[in-house]
């Protein structure tokens, strides 16, 4: 794929397939990716926007879902769902 997308990274919120279809409905290409993708699984297709979809599970507890930090360390702009 060689078009402009936007990834939707999936931590376990409810509202994950809205936002994709709302994306979506503004005419913008969205994928649901895991939040444990790794970053070599997106090497040559990096969307062109990342947004967060967050569930219940606290940044603070033991154990909370976290993402590859790599994933960060290109240019995008960064949307975040709570």
């Amino acid at each position: 794929m060689n078009k402009e997308w936007v990834a939707i990274l999936d931590f376990g919120s409810q509202y994950t397939h809205l936002i994709a279809r709302r994306v979506r409905e503004c005419g913008v290409y969205s994928e649901i990716i895991s939040y444990d993708t790794n970053v070599c699984e997106l090497s040559g297709n990096i969307p062109i926007c990342i947004i967060l979809s967050v569930g219940p599970a606290s940044v603070t507890e033991k154990g909370s879902p976290v993402c590859d930090k790599d994933i960060f360390n290109k240019e995008r702009r960064i949307a975040v769902r709570m």
